[in-house]
C-alpha cells in the first residue's frame, strides 16, 4: 500500500499549506529536516520574548509556501519555470536553513570554525542528493548561484528580497510580539516580475517595499539586536567555549556523543569535506544537547563553567550598555578586575564575563542582488533612487553599534 503524500499543514500565519509533491513530502519527513523542530529560530530570544519558541522547521515550511506563491505568480505573468524547476526552487527554500546548529544564529561560530550555516546547509543537500538518487542536482545549483540560465531562481531563494526574509520578518513579528515587524508578504509577492532572467517588483509595490526595509529595520534592533537578547548569546557563546577549552584539556565533561566529538576538535570547512561522517555528527545536534548539558554543568567543579551556567538558566544575565563607540580598554579593564577579585578567578577568566560585542545593521545594501523597481516603460530603478521617502536612503548606510557586556 502506498502512502499519501499529498499532505496540508496548519500553519499559525498562513492557514492550511499543501505539500505539492511526493518529494517534498519525502524531504520534510526525513531526518535531517526532522531536526529543525528542536532547532529554535530566534535563539534565546524567548527570554526577552515569551512567545519567541517557533523553531526553524515552521519557517522553513512558510518560506515553501510563500515560494509557491511566488512561482505561481510570476507564471501568472507569462515567465517560463518549467515543472523541474518549480521542484528544485520549492526544495532549495525548504532546504536553505537545514545547515543550521543549536540555537540557529547564536552558535553559528562556536561549535565549528570559519564556516556558515549555508556552506553546511549546501553539503547536507548534496548528502540528499545522493540519497535522493540524484534528484537534487537542480535544487543544489539553485541554492548555490550556479543554475545561470534563470537567475531569478535564486534571488528568491536568497537575495535582498527572498521568501526567508518575507516569511521570518512575519513569522518573528507574531511570535514576539512585535507589531513592527508585520509586512504585506501577499502584495509583494503580486508584485514580483522577472526582467532580463533577474527578480524586480513592479512600481505599484514601491510602499510595500518601503515597509518591508523599514520593517527590517525595526524588527533588527528591537528584537534580533535586542541588548538583552545580545547578553544571554554571549552567555551561551561563552559557556560553549569554556566547554571546548575543558574539553581540550581532557576534563571530563557531561553530554551526548555528538556535542562531545565538537567540543573535543576545532572542526573547520576542510574537515567536513575530507570526513564524510562529521556531516551526519553534526545533524544530530540540537537546542537538547546543549541544554540539558547546561543544566547538568551548572554544578561543574570549574567556577567558571558552573557560574556562567547559573547565570544563564536563572536568567541572571550580564548587563549590556550599547554605545556608538567602543567602550576605553581601561573601562574594560576595570570591569575585569571587579569580575576578578568578585569571582575569585583570574583576569584571563574574566573575559568570560566581561565583553564588548559589534553589530552591524544595514537594511538594504545596493549590491548585485539590489531591489530594482520596474516601471511601465521598462525601465528600472534602484529603490532607494525610486522611493520618495526621505529615510530609505538612509536605510542602506551601515549603523554600528557596541554591546559592552557585564555582570550586574
Amino acid at each position: 500500500m502506498g502512502t499519501n503524500k499529498h499532505k496540508i499543514i496548519n500553519d499559525p500565519i498562513y492557514g492550511f499549506i499543501t505539500l505539492p509533491s511526493a518529494l517534498i513530502y519525502d524531504l520534510i519527513n526525513h531526518p535531517y529536516f526532522q531536526r529543525l523542530r528542536y532547532i529554535k529560530q530566534l535563539g534565546l530570544t524567548h527570554l526577552v520574548y515569551p512567545g519567541a519558541l517557533h523553531t526553524r522547521f515552521h519557517h522553513a515550511i512558510g518560506a515553501m509556501h510563500l515560494m509557491q506563491e511566488a512561482l505561481q505568480n510570476l507564471k501568472l505573468k507569462g515567465i517560463g519555470i518549467t515543472p523541474a524547476e518549480h521542484e528544485a526552487t520549492l526544495a532549495a527554500i525548504l532546504l536553505h536553513d537545514i545547515g543550521h546548529g543549536p540555537f540557529s544564529h547564536a552558535l553559528e561560530h562556536s561549535l565549528v570554525h570559519g564556516i556558515s550555516h549555508e556552506s553546511i546547509s549546501s553539503m547536507i543537500i548534496s548528502q540528499l542528493d545522493k540519497q535522493f538518487k540524484g534528484r537534487l542536482k537542480l535544487c543544489h545549483h539553485i541554492f548555490n548561484n550556479t543554475y545561470s540560465k534563470k537567475p531569478f531562481l535564486h534571488q528568491l531563494v536568497s537575495s535582498q528580497l527572498d521568501m526567508d526574509r518575507l516569511d521570518y520578518l512575519k513569522r518573528d513579528s507574531f511570535f514576539t510580539g512585535v507589531s513592527e515587524g508585520v509586512i504585506s508578504s501577499d502584495r509583494i509577492i503580486k508584485m514580483l516580475h522577472v526582467k532580463k532572467g533577474k527578480l524586480v517588483v513592479e512600481h505599484k509595490a514601491i510602499y510595500s517595499i518601503e515597509k518591508f526595509l523599514v520593517a527590517r529595520r525595526l524588527m533588527y534592533w528591537q528584537v534580533y539586536f535586542h541588548k538583552t537578547v545580545v547578553g544571554a548569546e554571549i552567555l551561551l557563546v561563552h559557556i560553549l567555549k569554556r566547554a571546548k577549552h575543558l574539553r581540550q584539556k581532557h576534563m571530563p565533561l557531561f553530554c551526548t556523543p555528538a556535542l562531545d566529538l565538537f567540543l573535543k576538535h576545532n572542526f573547520n570547512l576542510s574537515h567536513f569535506k575530507t570526513q564524510a561522517p562529521l556531516l551526519e555528527t553534526f545533524a544530530q545536534l540540537d537546542d537538547h544537547d546543549v541544554m540539558t548539558s547546561i543544566k547538568i554543568w551548572k554544578s561543574h567543579s570549574d567556577v567558571v563553567l558552573s557560574r556562567l551556567c547559573q547565570q544563564l538558566l536563572n536568567r541572571d544575565l550580564l548587563r549590556v550598555d550599547v554605545l556608538h563607540k567602543a567602550p576605553s580598554p581601561a573601562s574594560i579593564q576595570r570591569k575585569r578586575l571587579d569580575v576578578s577579585k568578585k569571582y575569585k578567578i583570574s583576569l584571563t577568566d574574566a573575559n568570560y564575563f566581561v565583553q564588548v560585542h559589534h553589530v552591524n545593521n544595514h537594511a538594504y545594501r545596493a549590491d548585485a542582488f539590489n531591489i530594482n523597481i520596474l516601471y511601465t516603460d521598462g525601465h528600472l530603478r534602484d529603490v532607494t533612487e525610486a522611493s520618495d521617502l526621505l529615510n530609505l536612503k538612509s536605510l542602506s548606510k551601515t549603523v554600528h553599534k557596541y554591546y559592552f557586556c557585564y555582570p550586574k
